[in-house]
């Protein structure tokens, strides 16, 4: 069954979560997902890969009895982000999805590069992805979650941004994941009591495909750089981000959780 026809079997979800980057099978963004249907949250699956994002859709539709809409999205593009909200907008409007309650900025790329042999456009198609992708996003959100009185906004940083590299990216991407933190902190800040928190994760070393070209030996070595001695789940990550989309979470605002396996303490 589509995602879209699961509205009509779905009677417990009140809210709907966005996620950015939710196509890849080993992503981060499909574990969330699949973690925010589990709560029993409606859910958008949005990538750039538009067939990968909707066949996200329709398994987490079949497998959890929730409304879902999955669709394509370059997030460091203001016109495609403002469409594919739009599609969201128009699914909430005839009753196939409640109302925005949670947007997770999970889409994002690394850069192994080291900076000197870096080009500009390395640099800035890093930024784009990763920190131009969250502004995008979050700002055609936030405006409904504002007259609403209520959402959860949660920021994919990185522990690159804290440590200064030294995971597998380098200056450009631990530069843009700590726009992030910056960006979700004053954020915060601006809200106030709004009702709409904002608050970031940062992943050390996660069993995903985001490092793309690295050996075994290197995960070994990754591994072994980590005190609990191994690398983090996907869906131990996405456990985090869904909780800080919870009521409970509700005194939590502008706050950096950290989900490193203790590799960087401060």
């Amino acid at each position: 069954m589509h995602g879209d026809e699961a509205a009509g079997r779905s009677t417990f979800a009140t809210r709907t979560a966005v996620v950015t980057g939710a196509g890849a099978d080993r992503g981060i963004g499909q574990a969330v997902v699949r973690a925010y249907a589990q709560a029993g949250w409606a859910v958008v699956a949005l990538d750039l890969d538009a067939s990968a994002a909707e066949a996200v859709a329709a398994r987490v539709a079949d497998e959890f009895g929730v409304a879902t809409h999955g669709g394509g999205i370059d997030v460091g593009d203001e016109s495609a982000v403002r469409s594919a909200l739009a599609r969201v907008g128009e699914r909430i409007e005839d009753g196939r999805l409640p109302p925005i309650g949670a947007l997770a900025n999970i889409a994002g790329i690394t850069s192994p590069i080291a900076f000197l042999d870096s080009t500009l456009e390395q640099w800035e198609r890093v930024m784009r992805v990763n920190a131009t992708g969250t502004y995008l996003v979050t700002k055609e959100v936030l405006p409904g979650m504002l007259e609403r009185g209520f959402g959860r906004i949660v920021n994919m940083s990185s522990v690159s941004a804290q440590r200064g590299g030294g995971v597998f990216g380098k200056v450009a991407y631990s530069s843009a994941k700590a726009a992030v933190l910056g960006f979700t902190k004053a954020l915060a800040r601006e809200l106030g009591a709004s009702g709409v928190t904002v608050n970031a994760v940062t992943p050390g070393a996660v069993d995903t495909n985001i490092r793309v070209g690295s050996t075994d030996e290197q995960e070994a070595a990754i591994a072994r750089d980590i005190p609990l001695g191994r690398i983090a789940s996907t869906r131990e990550v996405a456990d985090v981000i869904v909780f800080l989309s919870s009521d409970a979470a509700s005194y939590i605002q502008g706050a950096t959780i950290d989900i490193n396996g203790g590799s960087h303490l401060h």
